[in-house]
Parts: structure tokens; sequence; C-alpha cells
């Protein structure tokens, strides 16, 4: 995958494709032009972008994912604390909570989801 961002209005037509897939090209641009006011041309400019991409493939008319919501997100954190952060999450998650304090819940959370991640 080349590109691992993607803008707002992508990533809102990324999520209209993950929601309903597999979808015809068609309706696709039919729902498309009632959440955004898209013309079909627009759409089908889009969706050729993100299949340029490959997140999405568009096979005789039906559009597919080639990576699913999670895993595109999962490689665009990563990216992103490698980028901004050398890959260090503790630096990470000391920048994040420098504005945000958490709550006992969410420490109790992200306590399970560390030790559920150790080798």
């Amino acid at each position: 995958m080349r590109e691992l961002r993607m803008g707002t209005v992508e990533a809102k037509f990324a999520d209209m494709i993950w929601n309903n897939e597999p979808v015809s090209s068609g309706d696709l641009a039919k729902l498309a032009n009632e959440e955004f006011e898209w013309k079909k041309t627009t759409s089908f400019t889009v969706l050729k972008r993100l299949c340029e991409r490959g997140l999405f493939q568009n096979q005789n008319g039906t559009v597919t994912s080639l990576i699913s919501k999670e895993e595109f997100y999962a490689r665009h954190c990563e990216s992103y604390v490698e980028e901004a952060f050398g890959g260090s999450l503790p630096a990470f998650l000391t920048a994040f909570g420098s504005r945000k304090k958490l709550t006992d819940k969410e420490v109790a959370e992200i306590r399970q989801i560390i030790d559920s991640m150790r080798g």
C-alpha cells in the first residue's frame, strides 16, 4: 500500500465502501450522491485514487476491499507513531497524556491490552 493517509472526505467514502461491500460501482456512486451530493464522475475519480493506493479493487463493476478498515487504521497509526515519535510508543503515550488525563477505566483497559500483547 503506497499511501496510508486519507483526507476526511476520502475516509468517509472509504467507510461507505467498507460498510457496504461488496457494492456495485453504480450503487456506490448513488450512495456518494446521497451522502456528499457528488456526481458519478467524482465518485469514480475518488474510487480510482483509493484503488491505486491498494485499498480497494473495482472488478467488473464490483467494489471490494483489499485491506480491512481495522488493518488500514492499524497501519496508519503505526506509520504516525514511527514518523512523529521515532517509533516510540511510550513517547506517543507521554505526548497524548500530557493534555488528557486517563480515567481509571481507561488505565485498566490499556493495561489489559498491554498484557495481551506481551510475547
